[in-house]
């Protein structure tokens, strides 16, 4: 699978099936400060990611 990082800017290739919450976890990505797609669709934790997927991880940007 294909993932941009938009936080490190990096685009990175890895062997993944699963859940957006365990892809986060190898990652080593905060689900509460990330937001991840996959062709424009916000993709909750428990969505399933397969290897031919391409998804973007996202910084959630906030400010009061």
């Amino acid at each position: 699978m294909e993932a941009y990082i938009e936080r490190t800017k990096k685009k990175v290739t890895i062997s993944f099936k699963g859940s957006v919450q365990a892809l986060l976890e190898k990652l080593e990505l905060n689900p509460e400060i990330v937001l991840v797609t996959r062709n424009n669709d916000l993709l909750t934790e428990n969505d399933s990611i397969k290897n031919t997927d391409k998804i973007k991880i996202l910084s959630v940007i906030s400010g009061g």
